[in-house]
């Protein structure tokens, strides 16, 4: 029933760890892993959702009459056929069937004064 002195010293150096509050290092590992998580998430994650969102509303609001940017061709829009393809016009006797997926850019009136200058 006697505790020798080994025994006593892992009971104080465990009680000692406990008050001190520290953790093992399996808990440091998670916690380190999930900050790194969190840093790669609002670093490259959040922004590209942010940028596609954009991409995709910018997309969605295409409409007739409209110019926009096809692979480098500046064109007018000229008729919506469906939610996933556009007329466009890009001379006089040019018109191209064009996936909405390939307009990179609808111009406004500012962006291509902006350009023109």
């Amino acid at each position: 029933m006697f505790i020798n002195s080994a025994q006593a010293q892992e009971v104080v150096q465990t009680a000692s760890n406990a008050l001190q509050g520290g953790m093992s290092d399996g808990m440091r590992l998670l916690v380190q892993f999930g900050l790194i998580i969190l840093i790669f998430y609002f670093l490259l994650l959040r922004p590209q959702q942010k940028k596609m969102k954009a991409q995709m509303q910018m997309l969605e609001s295409i409409k007739k009459g409209d110019k926009v940017v096809v692979s480098g061709l500046v064109g007018k829009v000229v008729e919506i056929l469906n939610d996933k393809e556009v007329m466009v016009e890009f001379s006089k006797d040019n018109t191209v069937k064009v996936v909405r997926g390939y307009v990179s850019q609808v111009l406004t009136d500012d962006s291509s004064k902006k350009e023109g200058k």
